[in-house]
């Protein structure tokens, strides 16, 4: 391919930065990337170790609500996509406080909508979740057509942005595609998360909470699965269409951390039933035959196989995960945002 320059947004958080590891793994410097992140709590730099500003990476640690900021940063530089993944993203948190996710994904999704109509873009992905389709029973599944139904004030403000996104190809003729995703897993997850929780907790010697019975149940893929559906969706997709991105299974909160405690030999003993999360959704599980059959994307990471190996990467970089909870990984990002 020719070169391109491409806008990731959050490119400092898990999916973010997994993203930019596995572009810069199939395209290398035929991408130039311009990584735009504020860099709040879950946003780590530490997570792009290996990936050097140079010549086709570029850092620009900017509030994508600050309209002024953006177009400074980037007011030299010919964009030809935007893969937009920044977003507050932790259901808990909104339930404590919404208007951060109000900014962050609703308002900030416009200033970049509308920075990207002003620099005529010609390819623009924003990334959502599937949470947005509310909640399942024991059986079916969503699909793109599903009603848009979200249960938390974190969902509500992902539901407003992807039809923000649409309309500015409905009235507009922006080229935007919105991608759905169920739960993503994978190495550099925010330990905030139920698998990264889960193992950081044990290694720790700490009981690892479950919501509730831990019946909840949830689709899975790997970060990395995600990431070749997102560039598939880039190069490929219809401008102004949604397409579900789900995984190779599905399972309950509490089936998965038994698998957890069975690779790393713990007990049950250390699960810890709390109270439920309000407004907690019973089931998620998307339909990603559109994608499958469209552009050709199939998973290609088994579950069990995947969570081995995520669990592994834990185990083994106890340093990442402790500088987060001491605190030291903010200082680091200085560090590194210095230079």
């Amino acid at each position: 391919m020719s070169t391109q320059t491409w806008v990731v947004t959050g490119g400092a958080g898990f999916i973010g930065s997994n993203f930019i590891h596995f572009i810069r793994e199939k395209y290398g410097a035929s991408v130039v990337i311009h990584n735009v992140d504020k860099l709040t709590y879950a946003g780590n730099l530490n997570n792009l170790k290996g990936i050097e500003v140079g010549d086709s990476y570029y850092f620009h640690q900017v509030d994508i609500a600050d309209e002024r900021a953006l177009d400074e940063a980037l007011q030299d530089v010919q964009v030809d996509g935007i893969i937009h993944f920044a977003a507050e993203s932790h259901v808990d948190r909104s339930i404590s406080g919404s208007r951060p996710f109000i900014m962050s994904n609703v308002v900030g999704t416009d200033t970049l909508l509308a920075f990207a109509k002003q620099r005529g873009v010609s390819r623009f992905v924003h990334v959502s979740t599937d949470e947005v389709y509310g909640a399942l029973g024991e059986e079916g599944e969503f699909t793109e057509t599903s009603e848009i139904a979200p249960s938390s004030p974190y969902s509500s403000s992902k539901a407003g942005s992807d039809l923000l996104a649409l309309s500015y190809y409905k009235t507009f003729g922006l080229p935007v595609m919105v991608t759905r995703c169920c739960n993503n897993y994978g190495p550099y997850q925010f330990p905030e998360k139920l698998i990264p929780l889960a193992v950081t907790h044990l290694l720790q010697g700490k009981s690892v909470p479950v919501y509730g019975k831990g019946n909840q149940v949830r689709h899975w893929v790997h970060v990395n699965d995600h990431s070749a559906a997102i560039d598939r969706v880039f190069h490929a997709g219809r401008a102004g269409d949604v397409y579900n991105i789900g995984g190779p299974s599905e399972h309950q909160n509490i089936e998965l951390v038994r698998k957890i405690l069975t690779q790393m030999q713990v007990s049950e003993d250390k699960i810890e039933y709390v109270k439920d999360r309000l407004g907690h959704d019973f089931r998620y599980s998307v339909n990603d035959d559109k994608l499958r059959r469209e552009l050709g994307w199939v998973p290609k990471i088994n579950f069990d196989e995947g969570l081995s190996a995520t669990v592994d990467w834990y185990k083994q970089n106890t340093d990442w995960w402790q500088d987060i909870h001491s605190g030291a990984y903010q200082e680091q990002n200085l560090r590194l945002r210095k230079g």
